[in-house]
């Protein structure tokens, strides 16, 4: 049996072996630092700060039958203030025409853009690479999980949810982009730029071109790379654009990755969610459940949740898979909310 819950503390020692076997920017391989981020994320399940720019959630995808980590997700409740700007670049074109030699050309453009009350953000999904294409879609349910918990919660987001996606790298897991206009400017390379602008985004703003960069100059495998995404992330940002999410015409100023967004209320797991009371087992017809996400009461931790088989009996009541109610120990009756699968 496979869980979805708010991390704790126990978890480091798993995390930081994630973080040794693939290279993420929000999971570095530094037990230090994963630690503080627990601690930051337990806060913010636990009593969010008003200042949503503060509060980040870390969930976590647990193998039962050996207790270990096997994946994670992220949601930023904030992303973009006055301190640290959002930047992108917005991916546009400018005509320019000639009536001397009758001649014109549209050209493509990319201009660098800040928001500094930005939108709410998704990202930092990681799973082990033994288990990808996974039976029980374990990369889905870290997915999905995140839609589950800012459904119940969203009070505790921004109206507008972001997504940033991975563009193709070559061979080296450099930018291409990066190679052809942010090495010019700011003189470090991708890796490094990606690091720092972490912690420290006002070198962006003082090194970066300010205005128009014309497509047309760059070689053909930056401008091949604009607004679009690696193979691997090739499932992602088809999982998007099915429950809703949109290309803004914007990408990452360092990779030219494109970014997706979705009003928070019009995410289709979100508005198809599923609340009622659940009630004993015995009500309970497979032949009329449904393959959902649901969150249940945990004695441990903050937030909690698992994929099952949910029978909805048009009453305001709910029942679950008798199998799960045994194994997990689910109390009944309780308040439930569950997004289909």
């Amino acid at each position: 049996m496979y869980i979805l819950r708010s991390v704790q503390p126990k978890d480091l020692k798993d995390l930081y072996k994630l973080s040794t076997i693939l290279t993420f920017i929000n999971l570095p391989p530094d037990e230090e630092i994963i630690s503080a981020k627990i601690e930051s994320s337990m806060k913010s399940f636990h009593n969010p700060h008003p200042d949503l720019s503060k509060n980040y959630y870390i969930f976590v995808l647990e193998d039962v039958s050996s207790g270990s980590i096997l994946g994670v997700s992220m949601i930023h409740a904030k992303h973009g203030t006055e301190d640290e700007p959002h930047f992108y670049l917005t991916v546009g074109q400018e005509a320019k025409f000639s009536r001397t030699i009758n001649t014109g050309f549209v050209h493509g453009t990319l201009k660098l853009g800040l928001d500094t009350n930005g939108p709410t953000e998704i990202g930092g999904l990681i799973l082990n690479p033994d288990f990808r294409g996974h039976k029980e879609k374990l990369g889905k349910q870290l997915s999905f999980v995140r839609f589950l918990y800012m459904g119940i919660n969203p009070d505790r987001f921004k109206p507008t949810v972001h997504s940033e996606l991975m563009p193709p790298l070559d061979k080296h897991d450099n930018s291409p982009l990066w190679e052809a206009v942010g090495r010019r400017f700011l003189n470090m390379n991708y890796h490094e730029a990606d690091i720092l602008s972490r912690s420290n985004k006002e070198f962006i703003l003082s090194l970066f071109p300010s205005e128009n960069i014309y497509q047309t100059l760059l070689p053909m495998e930056a401008r091949e790379s604009i607004g679009k995404v690696g193979k691997d992330t090739e499932p992602v940002k088809k999982m998007l654009e099915a429950i809703g999410f949109k290309y803004t015409h914007e990408v990452d100023p360092f990779d030219g990755g494109p970014h997706y967004r979705c009003p928070l209320r019009d995410i289709k797991p979100i508005k198809e969610k599923i609340t009622g009371l659940l009630i004993s087992s015995k009500t309970y017809d497979a032949t009329k459940a449904r393959d959902v996400l649901i969150s249940l009461e945990h004695p441990e931790y903050d937030f909690f949740a698992v994929r099952t088989m949910l029978q909805v009996h048009g009453d305001g009541q709910v029942s679950l898979d008798p199998q799960l109610v045994k194994d997990l120990g689910v109390k009944t009756p309780q308040k439930i909310t569950a997004i289909p699968f």
